[in-house]
């Protein structure tokens, strides 16, 4: 056998570094190609990596949650069949995953595509997915994985998942569908505007998972508990936005009664022509990405006493959880309709609730436009999205009685516009331009075309 390193792979375009959140192997695992052997959190994506070898792990040469630098040796594999003078094979593998990356959006997305499939862990006669080490525990402690419920991407039972069962409860579970085997309660969809991430689907599993280990009670009658890899990495990356960029911030109030008609007029039509529903949120970005075209100064990010001005509109919109915020990008965001960027919303917020989002889906980001106003507020400062120079709150849209301006009075749906900017880049005059300019692109749609 050759004892052969296997490096982090590339994650996506941008990602320079990463860690590892949980091995699915451990030393003496046998592995074959391209069989799970760890997961990886780069930018709040979780990323599930293939083996590029058959073979037995040999030292894992990395911890979890540590930072590393894309091309770092993470793992040893006596890789079976080869001798120590065989580099060719291991040049290709290495291109392979190298691969995973390309500055071609089609190939990026065929190699993507490829990644998803080939990563693919063993499964059962039962449909259930799962890798060597977690069958070999399985085995040990004399579970049926038929029953367990994963919490893993797409449905993969992880290791976590067999280790931290309580079998009496697995016992139960089993003799209650034995007994009754019509008796599957199930959920109904959500309405609220938060997705539900895969984490929170599996507590509702019929197999419930005891307290976490990393859960620890103190005597002075408080709660420990640590934190899991995606808040870890929101933690950084707001700490790092706070510590680098000097934040000032500003607000406009925008009458926005027109798209408050504009939608109610067409929002059935559209949910059936389109097969989704339009909200407001659409309207908001459209705007934003108008009024960039006019102020690209917004468009910029900080490098190192150079302003750095993007030519692409990415921008990044924020979808909530229970646990986490994630901030996908709609690309090109300029190049959409109000009716594009809904299913671009659309298509996001359900990648974030069934988590199924590629690393690309969540780079590149030049502005973030959040909508603050599905839970009611009315005035917010966003924390930017480093290294963006800009982040735009949308508040809730609310009816009030204004003065007109020959005097009088009308009842108008008003809204708040809440810019938090990078004062090194902006000042209060190019952020009060970008804004007026997001308030009359807003106060011009008033047409049905302009939803197309």
């Amino acid at each position: 056998m050759a004892i052969k390193e296997f490096k982090m792979p590339h994650l996506g375009e941008s990602v320079t570094e990463a860690s590892i959140s949980q091995w699915l192997v451990e030393v003496g695992d046998k592995v074959n190609r391209f069989d799970p052997i760890a997961e990886a959190v780069s930018d709040k994506v979780t990323t599930e990596i293939p083996s590029d070898f058959t073979g037995t792990i040999n030292e894992i040469l990395i911890d979890t949650d540590v930072d590393v630098e894309i091309g770092t040796p993470i793992l040893k594999i006596d890789v079976e069949g080869e001798s120590e003078e065989s580099e060719e094979s291991e040049e290709t593998d290495e291109n392979n995953s190298e691969e995973l990356v390309d500055s071609s959006d089609d190939k990026q997305k065929t190699n993507l595509d490829k990644t998803s499939t080939v990563s693919q862990p063993k499964t059962d006669s039962s449909g259930k997915r799962f890798s060597p080490a977690v069958r070999r525990i399985a085995d040990e402690r004399g579970i049926d994985l038929s029953l367990v419920e994963g919490s893993g991407r797409h449905g993969r039972i992880t290791r976590k998942d067999v280790e931290l069962l309580d079998l009496d409860d697995l016992k139960a579970t089993k003799s209650s569908e034995k007994s009754d085997s019509t008796n599957v309660q199930s959920d109904d969809p959500s309405l609220q505007a938060v997705q539900e991430t895969v984490e929170d689907v599996s507590t509702k599993s019929k197999v419930q998972e005891p307290k976490s280990s990393s859960q620890q009670t103190r005597d002075d009658n408080t709660t420990v508990v640590k934190a899991d890899p995606i808040r870890k990495k929101i933690a950084e990356k707001m700490s790092q936005s706070k510590h680098e960029i000097p934040h000032a911030w500003m607000m406009i109030e925008v009458d926005v009664s027109n798209i408050v008609k504009l939608r109610n007029k067409v929002k059935e039509q559209f949910l059936e022509t389109e097969g989704i529903k339009l909200s407001y949120f659409p309207f908001f970005v459209k705007a934003v990405t108008q009024a960039i075209k006019k102020h690209p100064i917004i468009n910029t990010s900080w490098d190192d006493g150079n302003i750095i001005y993007h030519k692409d509109i990415n921008t990044s919109i924020a979808v909530g959880t229970d646990d986490a915020l994630y901030v996908p990008v709609i690309r090109n965001a300029d190049h959409y309709s109000i009716s594009g960027i809904a299913k671009e919303i659309d298509r996001l917020a359900t990648g974030v609730q069934n988590n199924t989002l590629t690393p690309n889906d969540m780079q590149g980001g030049t502005i973030t436009v959040n909508n603050t106003g599905v839970f009611g507020s009315v005035q917010s400062m966003g924390i930017i999205n480093h290294p963006q120079a800009a982040i735009l709150q949308v508040e809730s849209i609310n009816q009030k009685v204004v003065i007109t301006d020959d005097g009088g009075m009308k009842f108008a749906h008003m809204v708040n516009l809440c810019l938090s900017m990078d004062h090194r880049i902006l000042d209060g005059v190019a952020a009060g331009r970008f804004l007026n300019q997001v308030k009359e692109n807003l106060q011009n749609f008033d047409k049905e075309s302009d939803i197309y």
